[in-house]
C-alpha cells in the first residue's frame, strides 16, 4: 500500500504540473522528433549532401536516446527529476542553435548526438517516471492527460515549420525552435517540478512490491515486455522512414500520401480521448493486447490498399494503436513492479528499444533490396508486429511473492 504524503508544501498541485509537462511534451516532440524531415529538403539543397548522409544524423540521434535513457531513469530515481528535465530542455535548445550553425556533416553529426541526449531527458519515458513518482495513486490518470495533449505535436509542428522556414529560413527556424525549448520549456520544467522531488512514504506491509531493476531482470516478464516495445518500436521506426516511398511505389504522389497521413494524428488524439473518458474500467493488459494485435493489421491494410478509403482506414487503425500503446507502456510497467525504481527499470527497457528503432530504418532498407518490394516489406512489419503482441500476452505479471522469492 502506498501512503501519501502528509504536506504537498512547496509541489504544483496534480493538474498544474501535468499541464505544463503536457505543453513540454507538444513542444519537445514538435523539435526533437518530427520537425526533422522538414529539414531534410534544404539542407540538401545548400550543402548537396545525400539523404543517407542526413538521414544518418537522426539515427545518431535515436542512438544516443537508446543509449542514455538508463542513465536519466537512474537520475530520476535518485530524485534529480527536476534537473534532468529542465537540463535535458536547455540542452536541446543548444543542440538546435548548434545544428543551425553547422557545415559539414561531422557538426550535423555532433549536434545530432547532443539532441538525441536531449531526448532521454525531455520526452515521453522522463515524463512518465516523474508523474509515476510524483503521483503513484494517480500516475494512469496523469499518463492518459499527458499523452493527450501530446499526441497533438505531429499535427501541429509541419504546419508550424513550414511557416519558420518561410519566414527565416531552415538556420532561422532552427534558432527560433532552439530559443523555444531553452527559455520556454526549460523554465517551465523548473516551474512544474519545484518542491520535494519524491513523494515521501512510509514502510507498508506490500512494500516487497517494488521490485529493484536486479529482480525485474529475473522475471520473465520483464523479458517479455521489453521485446513487445522493442519489436513495436522497430516496426513503426521502419514504417515511418519509408512510408513516403512506399506510398510512391503504389502511384500515390505525395499529396495524396499527405492526404492519408494526416489523418494519423486526430486518430493517434482519438484514441487517448476515447480511453479517458471511457476506459477507465479497462485493464492496461487486456487494452495492450487490442492494440499491439490492431498494428499488424493497419500494416497489412496498408500493403494491399488501393483505394483512398482504405489507406485512410489503414491510417485510423495505425493511429489509433500508437497512442494507445503510449499509454499502456507507460502504466503497464510499473503495475508489474512498483515504482521505487521504475526510473532504472523502466530505463533498461526503453535502451534496448529506443537502439532497435535507430536500426529500423536501415534494416527495412536492406530487406527491400532483398524482398524487392514495399508489400513483401509490409508483410514482415506486420509478422514483427504479431510477435510483439504474442509476446505481450505471454507477459503476465510477477506476484510480489515470486520478487520476494527471486
Amino acid at each position: 500500500m502506498i501512503v501519501r504524503m502528509a504536506t504537498d508544501e512547496g509541489r504544483a498541485g496534480f493538474g498544474v504540473t501535468v499541464s505544463a509537462l503536457a505543453i513540454g511534451q507538444v513542444l519537445s516532440w514538435a523539435v526533437l522528433y518530427y520537425a526533422f524531415t522538414a529539414f531534410v529538403l534544404p539542407m540538401q539543397s545548400e550543402f548537396g549532401w545525400d539523404k543517407p548522409t542526413l538521414m544518418g544524423a537522426f539515427t545518431v540521434g535515436l542512438a544516443v536516446n537508446g543509449v542514455t535513457t538508463y542513465a536519466v531513469g537512474a537520475a530520476i530515481d535518485h530524485g534529480r527529476a527536476r534537473a534532468v528535465m529542465a537540463g535535458g530542455a536547455l540542452l536541446a535548445g543548444l543542440g538546435c542553435i548548434g545544428w543551425s550553425r553547422v557545415s559539414e556533416p561531422w557538426m550535423l553529426y555532433a549536434c545530432w548526438a547532443v539532441l538525441g541526449a536531449a531526448m532521454s531527458a525531455t520526452l515521453y519515458e522522463p515524463a512518465f517516471m516523474v508523474l509515476t513518482k510524483r503521483y503513484p495513486e494517480r500516475f494512469k490518470d496523469a499518463i492518459t492527460r499527458l499523452t493527450l495533449v501530446g499526441g497533438f505535436a505531429s499535427t501541429l509542428c509541419y504546419p508550424a515549420v513550414s511557416v519558420l522556414i518561410g519566414g527565416f529560413g531552415w538556420r532561422g527556424a532552427l534558432v527560433a525552435m532552439g530559443l523555444v525549448l531553452a527559455l520556454g520549456v526549460a523554465p517551465l520544467h523548473l516551474w512544474a517540478l519545484r518542491g520535494p522531488p519524491l513523494p515521501q512514504r512510509v514502510a507498508a506491509p506490500d512494500a516487497v512490491a517494488d521490485a529493484t531493476l536486479h529482480e525485474a531482470l529475473r522475471h520473465g516478464a520483464f523479458w517479455l515486455l521489453t521485446a513487445t516495445f522493442t519489436l513495436y518500436a522497430f516496426v513503426s521506426a521502419a514504417f515511418w522512414a519509408h512510408v513516403m516511398p512506399a506510398f510512391a511505389a503504389k502511384g500515390f504522389s505525395e499529396a495524396a500520401a499527405t492526404a492519408v497521413l494526416v489523418w494519423f494524428g486526430p486518430a493517434q488524439v482519438l484514441g487517448r480521448f476515447v480511453h479517458a473518458l471511457a476506459g477507465r474500467g479497462v485493464r492496461l493488459r487486456a487494452l495492450g493486447v487490442v492494440v499491439l494485435a490492431a498494428m499488424p493489421l493497419s500494416l497489412l491494410l496498408f500493403a494491399h490498399g488501393g483505394s483512398m478509403a482504405v489507406l485512410i482506414g489503414f491510417a485510423i487503425v495505425f493511429g489509433v494503436a500508437n497512442g494507445l500503446v503510449t499509454i499502456v507502456r507507460g502504466g503497464l510497467v510499473p503495475e508489474y513492479f512498483g515504482h521505487a525504481h521504475i526510473g532504472r527499470i523502466s530505463g533498461a527497457m526503453s535502451a534496448v528499444a529506443l537502439v532497435a528503432r535507430a536500426a529500423a530504418p536501415w534494416s527495412a532498407a536492406l530487406v527491400l533490396v532483398a524482398i524487392g518490394d514495399y508489400r513483401g516489406v509490409m508483410w514482415l512489419l506486420a509478422a514483427l508486429g504479431v510477435a510483439a503482441a504474442a509476446a505481450f500476452w505471454l507477459a503476465r505479471p510477477p506476484g510480489a511473492a515470486d520478487r520476494t522469492s527471486s
